[in-house]
């Protein structure tokens, strides 16, 4: 049996059964028709879906200029993270995920809140006492692969909220964070899910949960998963909903 920290999460009350429907879920999108080779289109709306969403979260704008723009700094920023998270810019950013987590929460940092800080020099850098704290999240971000990667997932996700390490644009750095996780872990490979559409549908739900994840009660943390592992459900039948709408009419 596994002695990792993470390993006790999986016997709360519905995790393991949470952790396989969201698994489940997207594993059945990856298998959609439109995805088995379109996939680089669908993922592309997927990421555009969730920066948007990710920035209405934290109470941006989700409103475009007429020149393609953004006038709200953080849908900026959430933005430049969904572009990272998409194309060759994932596969580059997932590599330095997995050998180097903090570097890749710096740099999730640093697209996200460009124009949010005065001061450069704050961008990727931990605001003093939360770089030790950073450093034990890396054994999440590492957890081995019997640990469900929903539950790594929505702890990785819980952890960066709870902890706010850097002085802005926390919550876009949070949720791009849980896209990396379930990238790397190769829940979500192609990054087709949506899961920001459903906790955007619950705003209040998804910060008290995230405000109970971070007091430590093993109720809290417990809802906590279920909420994320929820939304990682919902987030497939979006990325379902996506590629329906790619296939050729003569296909469907």
């Amino acid at each position: 049996m596994s002695s990792h920290p993470l390993a006790a999460l999986v016997e709360l009350p519905g995790v393991a059964e949470a952790a396989d429907r969201a698994r489940d879920a997207l594993a059945a999108v990856h298998r959609h028709p439109a995805n088995l080779r379109g996939w680089p289109s669908t993922a592309l709306e997927a990421s555009w879906r969730g920066g948007r969403s990710s920035a209405a979260i934290d109470g941006g704008s989700v409103e475009l200029r007429r020149d393609g723009d953004y006038d709200d700094p953080l849908l900026a920023g959430a933005m430049r993270v969904a572009q990272a998270l998409d194309g060759d810019s994932l596969e580059q950013l997932v590599g330095v995920y997995r050998r180097a987590p903090a570097q890749a929460l710096a740099r999730l940092h640093v697209l996200a809140a460009a124009d949010l800080v005065d001061d450069p020099g704050e961008l990727g850098r931990p605001r003093p006492g939360a770089s030790t704290r950073l450093d034990l999240l890396t054994q999440v971000i590492t957890a081995p692969a019997t640990v469900p990667a929903p539950v790594v997932a929505a702890v990785v996700h819980g952890e960066l909220l709870a902890l706010a390490p850097f002085g802005h644009a926390n919550g876009i750095v949070a949720r791009g964070a849980s896209r990396l996780s379930c990238v790397a872990t190769g829940l979500d490979p192609h990054n087709l899910g949506v899961p920001e559409v459903a906790w955007l549908k619950r705003p209040a739900d998804y910060h008290r949960a995230a405000a109970r994840f971070g007091e430590g009660t093993a109720d809290g943390v417990g809802e906590w998963i279920l909420l994320c592992c929820a939304a990682l459900e919902a987030g497939a039948a979006e990325a379902a909903s996506i590629a329906d709408a790619a296939r050729p009419r003569t296909q469907k």
